[in-house]
């Protein structure tokens, strides 16, 4: 059985992320199925993700200055097709 195709906000989320940030590693999880019927699902299946992101961007940044620097490389995707998103960005070697 093949892995379901990312839709197009996690596709839009991964290259955004990739331009801006250059990660080592990076993985966009869609969890809008967690959220189905529950205030925030658009109905999309594209409104909640978790993103796993490893770069070099992030040595000697503080936790709140990645998630800073993720929401901004995001921009306008946030505000108009995510309705939540959870991060966990790390610096190489952490």
């Amino acid at each position: 059985m093949t892995a379901p195709t990312q839709g197009p906000v996690a596709a839009e989320i991964e290259q955004r992320l990739t331009a801006a940030l250059s990660p080592a590693r990076l993985a966009v999880i869609n969890d809008s199925a967690k959220h189905h019927g529950h205030m925030g699902d658009d109905g999309s299946g594209e409104s909640h993700f978790t993103v796993e992101i490893e770069s070099a961007a992030f040595a000697g940044q503080s936790r709140l200055a990645r998630q800073r620097m993720v929401n901004h490389a995001l921009g306008d995707l946030l505000r108009e097709r995510v309705h939540a998103l959870a991060i966990r960005a790390t610096a190489p070697g952490e």
